[in-house]
């Protein structure tokens, strides 16, 4: 590492960058092909990186409906999995993993390019619990030589306690929850004049929820990562899109296809991440939107770049850190009724809060039974989203007939 640059990888020529990343993708293919189930995937030759798009996508869905059939890793793990690091089980549900590599999530390069160095005390809010998160950027920041505090998204009159005592000068976590933590000491009080930096994922970054942080004088980042590949870009410059990983492939596809989109238009992100043995993702689809960037980056890092999060390929959208998919609502409504019913998700933005608002289309909209049902769906909805929401049973045929299951009505502006 030196003063720019969190290695020497960032600043490579586009040709010694192929030339790395098609051994290092040669090499990824043959060990995955010692599992069966990847070498019947993988029968295409690969001679160059442009021989990538003939191999067949890996899907989430298909990925989660391997792990329901064999749990917890669908027979798609190379090593047994009592000799990983950890385990993690997020909403879906999913198992993830990880392994004792050093740097194994690859996020040091984010919080180094955001100026976490040695000396800074990290506030980490994301969770410790059962999902990778937390530890993501706990061991980013270790290896950059930081004090962590392992906060996790809750407490926040005790967060603020915290940041006041430590004198924290760095947050991670999602956006909205420092807004809400930077208000209460507000109203508090309580002066944080050492926080000047802040690292965010997980969750749109709101334009006036930016506009509030510069304000604070905070100095932020965002980058973009998945609990199945680790980091995937990252900001490095204001206003200069997000540097793609040194360690994977990225491509833009047309969604459902595997085809590369023309350079510029938007499509599906699909990664591969070239140094994970112990699970491989080749060609892995995100479901997430986006589009390369043609300009040479600000910075120096020379790597390709692309414009940041534009949406979602599927109905699957992101609430308060947590993806929210078509699949857990139906899930929600096979637990509290005997019947198939209509639904739809609403998902909005009031105070600058996420909120979740499923109706039900029923029958029983106007029996007694209502209100108590209507508090089961509220349960299942925060044993299953893992957030808490609010449900509301609708008359028959009043549900908008255009196969919606999630309705995201946020205004995510230029959707960065």
């Amino acid at each position: 590492m030196n003063s720019n640059f969190f290695d020497k990888l960032e600043t490579r020529s586009s040709d010694e960058r192929d030339s790395d990343n098609l051994i290092k993708l040669k090499k990824l293919i043959n060990k995955a092909k010692e599992n069966k189930i990847h070498k019947n995937r993988l029968n295409e030759s690969v001679q160059s990186l442009s021989d990538l798009k003939n191999i067949e996508i890996l899907k989430k869905s298909d990925l989660t409906q391997r792990q329901i059939e064999k749990p917890p890793f669908g027979d798609l793990n190379l090593k047994p999995f009592n000799n990983f690091a950890h385990i993690y089980r997020s909403p879906g549900p999913i198992y993830d993993l990880d392994g004792h590599k050093e740097n194994w999530w690859r996020f040091a390069r984010a919080l180094y390019a955001a100026n976490f160095k040695t000396g800074d005390i990290v506030q980490n809010c994301f969770s410790y619990h059962f999902t990778p998160a937390g530890l993501m950027f706990e061991e980013a920041a270790r290896i950059l030589k930081c004090t962590v505090f392992p906060a996790g998204g809750e407490n926040s009159d005790a967060q603020i306690e915290v940041m006041s005592q430590l004198k924290t000068t760095s947050y991670v976590g999602v956006p909205d929850f420092l807004r809400i933590l930077l208000e209460k000491a507000e109203e508090k009080k309580i002066d944080l004049p050492y926080l000047k930096k802040a690292m965010f994922s997980g969750g749109p970054l709101f334009p006036n929820v930016a506009d509030f942080f510069k304000s604070k004088n905070i100095n932020f980042f965002q980058c973009y990562g998945t609990a199945d590949l680790g980091l995937i870009a990252y900001e490095a410059a204001e206003n200069d899109g997000m540097v793609i990983d040194e360690d994977i492939i990225l491509e833009i596809v047309t969604p459902g296809t595997g085809d590369p989109v023309p350079e510029g238009e938007v499509g599906e992100v699909v990664v591969t991440v070239l140094d994970n043995f112990e699970l491989p993702m080749i060609r892995f689809a995100t479901g997430d939107l986006s589009s390369f960037l043609n300009e040479t980056s600000v910075t120096g890092r020379t790597n390709k770049r692309i414009k940041g999060w534009q949406g979602r390929a599927d109905q699957t959208t992101k609430v308060r850190g947590m993806f929210v998919q078509p699949s857990q609502v139906n899930l929600i409504l096979k637990n509290c009724f005997k019947l198939n019913v209509k639904s739809r998700l609403i998902v909005n933005r009031e105070n600058d809060r996420d909120n979740l608002h499923l109706k039900v289309e029923s029958d029983l909209f106007r029996s007694e039974e209502k209100i108590n049902l209507e508090k089961k769906i509220v349960e299942e909805m925060k044993n299953i989203f893992n957030l808490r929401g609010s449900s509301e049973l609708v008359e028959p045929k009043s549900l908008p007939n255009d196969g919606k299951i999630i309705d995201d009505i946020r205004d995510f502006g230029d959707k960065q």
